[in-house]
């Protein structure tokens, strides 16, 4: 099972493509991350300028693209603090949902400090200690508080450094004044939070996202004068982040830049990310903060796993992305698999006996066998109104792998495989072309006829035979020597595919001695 996360954040926008192998484990495929810098401004202006705008859009276009070339089963999506305080924000993702298809879910500060903490929770062993973990992001910082079993606090804070650029005119070194300024803000801004975390305890300080990250990385090569090979669980003091923050704050932009370790991306506001970092650690007490190279986009795919982990265990093995979306969808809405799956082969048998009528092919055989995957994945919902949720249902999910024409067709034979036949007095149907509500009458009631001979639910039908006459289509049925609760299921459901072929329908026990009849 292939997951991708997308983490539209306010400074950068990322992406991990992973292969799910257990509930708490996966392998990372890709990774891409692009610095949009999607908050630029917004703090200020309460807006998403015109250029942060499009790139945003631009860049999860070319997110979902590689996800798709890449066969991924699912898109996770989530977008925090630049889209949630922007008044622009939800034409924003009402953009993404028209232009992607997806539909990104706007979490709050205290959910995304959860996600965070199971991200860092799979990457650092935390043993029997409790941790404390910061994420500096570009509208908020998230602290969380937790061991290896529990959350036990989360908190977002209002402090990420481009909401502290948004406080300064231009990017220019921060004079002693202004630094003094920053500092009261972000005590102010902390404190009550910090009083809360002291009650709590915690035994270390693990800090993630890329500002913690390039500053760790930063100070270590400023001691060391080497690289990290990875920042995972590496662990850096609270002395060498305050020098190179001394150092990044007498410096322009440009010159900034020019350090080690941080990038031409990161210049214009890395050095008001090593005051904020600074001031937590202090206001934390600690002398050294462990990083971590795990973040929100890890935890949004572990928390995926774990209420999904039904379906990373028991997934099909199957190569054909189509079938793998259609499983998640049965599975996801608690539908029978096996049973669905047996009426898919009855209706398939029936198309392939009856093609000389109806003188369809490849793409319409694969419309009936996902409508008769799926077909009553509605009654998750209500049973009463099962056929118009299951239509519903698959609309909404836009499943991955399918067209636009073949998802609209599969929700139609979803919603006609019972009750009402399809007749242009419904508003829906009416509005298909003439081919495709001829493709809906006839898969339709092959599809009416296949769950009829299911009607006990227990596979009691094995094959089926059709012979074709002038004026009439005899389906004999073989299984179980007792189907008349079956057969009758079906005769009460005949009348839609007679309609469609013109023809008189008949379903009839195949007794043993009867002869093999075909198409």
């Amino acid at each position: 099972m292939k997951l991708a996360a997308i983490d539209i954040g306010t400074n950068s926008i990322h992406m991990i493509i992973v292969e799910a192998i257990s509930q708490r484990k996966f392998r990372v495929i890709e990774r891409e991350k692009a610095m949009v810098k999607l908050g630029a401004g917004v703090f200020a202006s309460n807006r998403l300028s015109d250029r942060a705008f499009n790139a945003g859009l631009e860049t999860i276009r070319r997110y979902v693209q590689l996800a798709e070339q890449v066969g991924v089963d699912e898109v996770i999506t989530a977008a925090t603090s630049a889209i949630r305080e922007a008044q622009n924000g939800d034409a924003f993702m009402r953009q993404v949902v028209q232009q992607t298809g997806l539909v990104p879910k706007i979490i709050s500060g205290k959910e995304e400090a959860r996600l965070i903490f199971l991200a860092v929770r799979n990457s650092i062993a935390l043993e029997d200690k409790t941790a404390l973990v910061f994420d500096i992001g570009g509208g908020s910082t998230e602290t969380v508080i937790g061991n290896r079993h529990e959350v036990l606090f989360g908190r977002s804070l209002d402090l990420g450094v481009q909401r502290l650029l948004d406080m300064f005119e231009d990017k220019s070194s921060v004079g002693s004044e202004g630094r003094h300024v920053l500092e009261s803000h972000i005590q102010f801004v902390a404190q009550q939070t910090f009083d809360e975390m002291h009650n709590i305890g915690f035994d270390r300080v693990i800090g993630t996202s890329g500002t913690i990250r390039t500053l760790g990385e930063a100070a270590y090569i400023e001691l060391t004068g080497d690289d990290l090979r990875s920042v995972n669980a590496e662990v850096v003091q609270l002395k060498d982040i305050e020098a190179l923050t001394e150092d990044l704050v007498e410096k322009k932009m440009s010159d900034r830049a020019e350090v080690s370790g941080i990038s031409n991306k990161r210049a214009d506001a890395i050095h008001l990310g090593g005051i904020l970092l600074v001031q937590l650690l202090k206001m934390a007490e600690v002398k050294e903060l462990t990083l971590c190279d795990a973040s929100l986009r890890e935890g949004l795919i572990l928390d995926y796993l774990e209420r999904h982990s039904q379906e990373v265990t028991t997934f099909p093995i199957q190569a054909d992305l189509r079938y793998r979306k259609a499983a998640q969808l049965a599975q996801k809405y608690e539908a029978d698999w096996q049973r669905n799956d047996h009426v898919a082969e009855l209706a398939l048998q029936m198309f392939d006996q009856t093609q000389k009528l109806h003188g369809y092919d490849e793409f319409e055989r694969d419309l009936l066998k996902y409508a008769a995957l799926l077909h009553d994945i509605g009654q998750f919902i209500s049973f009463r109104k099962h056929h118009k949720n299951s239509r519903h249902i698959i609309n909404r999910a836009d499943p991955r792998g399918f067209t636009d024409e073949e998802v609209l067709l599969i929700g139609h034979l979803t919603r006609y495989h019972c009750k009402a036949a399809p007749t242009k007095r419904h508003k829906k149907f009416k509005r298909l072309s003439k081919p495709q509500r001829q493709i809906i009458q006839i898969l339709s009631g092959i599809l009416r006829i296949a769950v009829g001979l299911d009607k006990t639910k227990n596979q009691r039908v094995k094959t089926l035979i059709c012979q074709i006459s002038d004026n009439n289509l005899e389906i004999g049925v073989a299984g179980a020597d007792n189907l008349e609760v079956e057969i009758w299921a079906a005769q009460r459901d005949r009348a839609v595919l007679a309609t469609a072929l013109n023809l008189d329908v008949e379903i009839q026990h195949l007794k043993r001695s009867s002869p093999v009849l075909s198409a």
